[in-house]
């Protein structure tokens, strides 16, 4: 691109093949989890990620990539320590992932959760592309505080879909519902998208990230 040319005229940043590669995944999984586990298991947070980094991929969009690389980072590492200290020594050291052993998962839907692993890389490259844009912090934790309560509201309890009903996956009752509930909405940006954020500012800071 010659220099001086317009901003709607530069190259694409995003190459077309991870675009592509990930449509196709995409076009694979979200039928089948419907099939298996039905529309409610869309409101995870991390199944939301799917949706929203594709619209970033295609868009290119700093933000909203930004946003979705807040949402998988840490909670993908996180569910992969926890399933490869399971398959080594049988221990779920965090919880959560006990349904990747659970016979009565389908297998496909066992396999396919393996995206816990591949969305921090593909947000990770694509933030590496675009760079990191600070307000996806404010902008997450604003669609985070939307979500969480519509999960309460129109999921059904067994499947405690992003911990609304207890964490790790268990049952609480030592809050009342909604006080847990609402300590869970404040909680979950300080907890999981704020260290994040924190890494990418100071990646930032040093020059390693735009």
């Amino acid at each position: 691109m010659a220099h001086g040319a317009p901003w709607h005229l530069h190259q694409h940043r995003l190459p077309l093949w991870l675009k592509l590669a990930f449509t196709a995944w995409i076009l694979v999984w979200a039928p089948t989890y419907w099939m298996l586990l039905g529309p409610q298991n869309y409101f995870w947070l991390c199944n939301l990620a799917n949706f929203l980094i594709l619209m970033g991929l295609w868009s290119e969009s700093r933000r909203l990539i930004s946003m979705q690389l807040l949402s998988v980072l840490l909670v993908g590492s996180l569910w992969a320590v926890d399933v490869g200290s399971a398959w080594i020594t049988g221990v779920h050291p965090i919880g959560g992932t006990e349904y990747m052993f659970n016979p009565e998962q389908p297998l496909m839907t066992r396999l396919l959760s393996l995206y816990h692993l591949v969305l921090p890389v593909i947000s990770g490259l694509a933030v590496y592309r675009l760079g990191y844009d600070r307000q996806a912090l404010l902008w997450q934790t604003a669609l985070t505080w939307i979500v969480v309560p519509l999960t309460y509201a129109a999921t059904e309890p067994e499947r405690n879909v992003n911990w609304v009903h207890g964490p790790f996956g268990q049952p609480q009752e030592m809050f009342d519902p909604l006080l847990y509930l609402t300590g869970l909405t404040l909680l979950w940006p300080v907890a999981v998208y704020l260290p994040v954020h924190l890494l990418m500012v100071a990646l930032q800071r040093k020059g390693w990230l735009r």
